[in-house]
């Protein structure tokens, strides 16, 4: 069975999709993110084998998502997010606001985020980048774009 090549899509969804859709890929971001770069320290977060982790590896280097850095005179590297990885944070930041207020339960949300600039615990907030007022789906009109399919 072939896989569908989303990347190829006119569409930016899919595209995102190609690059961190299947469900490693954002475990693996949030975890580098949060400080664990070493391949040994991701294995043992995730209980995820080594082979598939270094499929994931590899294919979020390859798509400049992270980069690998040497650590050690041996052919050891740690992972570091790009300026690419560290914007894709923020979509998994939306993800977290989603999943504490629909999954999180009684028992709350598992992690809390201090934003630096005010202290506060908080969660992200769509804005619009034109005017900054809250931006959700109910808020918006879909238009084609300049790259939309022909």
């Amino acid at each position: 069975m072939q896989r569908t090549d989303f990347g190829a899509m006119a569409c930016s969804i899919a595209r995102t999709l190609d690059v961190i859709g299947e469900p490693w890929s954002p475990l693996i971001l949030r975890d580098v993110w949060v400080g664990m770069n070493r391949f040994e320290q991701l294995q043992a977060d995730l209980g995820i084998s080594r082979k598939v982790l270094t499929e994931r590896l590899n294919h979020l280097v390859e798509h400049g998502v992270l980069e690998r850095r040497p650590y050690d005179n041996r052919p050891r590297h740690e992972y570091h997010l790009t300026e690419k990885g560290t914007e894709l944070i923020d979509v998994l930041m939306v993800m977290v606001r989603w999943g504490d207020t629909w999954l999180a339960g009684e028992a709350g949300p598992p992690v809390l985020y201090r934003h630096h600039a005010c202290g506060e615990i908080s969660s992200v907030d769509l804005r619009c980048s034109g005017c900054g007022e809250p931006m959700h789906a109910d808020d918006i009109d879909v238009e084609a774009g300049p790259g939309a399919a022909a």
